[in-house]
């Protein structure tokens, strides 16, 4: 149950995002919100970059647009403003990460004086759970409809929120997920819906298989969206220069979509 390298690599897009920061769920946070449905809405919960990374806003922008939903996307991560890296920047507090990580090996992460440790033990599920649950309840007071969606970090949160008893989200879908374990899945009763890259050191054929198995005999309504030849990171971070990367990308957000379509927006 820990980040992998892959969860710290991959590219970073171009475009204007669309939506606002509000604060959310009180004055002493807040998220980033797109869309204007009143009735139906999706939570997002990103990866280690976090609510103010450019491919997470775009990606909001596309859920809002495309499902007819509102998107909240609130920081969980220590509001965060992703300090661009320098050569005089040789300490790393653990609270936010620099979006130069991107473009760097693992190897290279602690001569730029960055800890990827040091980041976890700031953002640890015990210190995000409830904060992720009081998000979601708010919300899920004020729209009738309400679905999440987590990638890589986010996605342990999801399954959490879609566990049973909780009632507090009608659907969840998760991409690459980091920090999962067993449990997360056993407690499952909502229909969800899983995006596995086929490479994936944090998301592994230990935890895919135990997914099919639990959510067929715990009768819960799932979609297992394979993607063959693409790595963990791909949703958010796909690189368009990397054979299938951007494909991928394209097919998971619409698979997103009509997921959310379908049980967000019921006939």
């Amino acid at each position: 149950m820990s980040l992998q390298a892959c969860c710290v690599k991959g590219f970073e897009w171009n475009g204007t995002p669309e939506g606002k920061a509000i604060a959310f769920p009180t004055t002493s946070n807040q998220a980033y919100v797109t869309g204007s449905n009143s009735d139906a809405a999706v939570m997002l919960i990103t990866d280690v970059f976090g609510w103010d990374f450019i491919n997470n806003r775009l990606l909001a922008d596309h859920f809002a647009r495309e499902a007819n939903v509102t998107v909240y996307m609130p920081d969980f991560i220590a509001l965060a403003h992703y300090p661009s890296y320098s050569p005089s920047m040789r300490s790393f507090n653990g609270e936010s990460l620099s979006k130069d990580i991107l473009k760097m090996d693992m190897q290279d992460w602690a001569k730029h004086g960055l800890d990827i440790m040091a980041f976890v033990s700031k953002h640890t599920r015990e210190i995000r759970e409830p904060e992720i649950f009081a998000c979601a309840k708010k919300l899920r007071a004020e729209y009738k409809k309400l679905g999440a969606i987590g990638y890589c970090y986010g996605g342990w949160a999801v399954c959490r929120l879609g566990a049973k008893g909780n009632n507090l989200v009608d659907c969840i879908s998760m991409g690459h997920p980091s920090m999962l374990v067993k449990e997360d899945i056993d407690g499952v009763a909502v229909p969800t819906q899983i995006l596995a890259p086929e490479i994936d050191a944090a998301y592994t054929e230990e935890l895919k298989q135990h997914t099919w198995k639990t959510l067929q005999k715990n009768r819960v309504a799932f979609a297992y969206e394979h993607f063959p030849g693409v790595e963990h990171s791909c949703f958010t971070r796909g690189d368009p220069k990397k054979a299938g990367e951007q494909e991928a990308m394209v097919r998971g957000k619409s698979a997103a979509v009509a997921w959310f379509q379908q049980w967000l927006h019921p006939a």
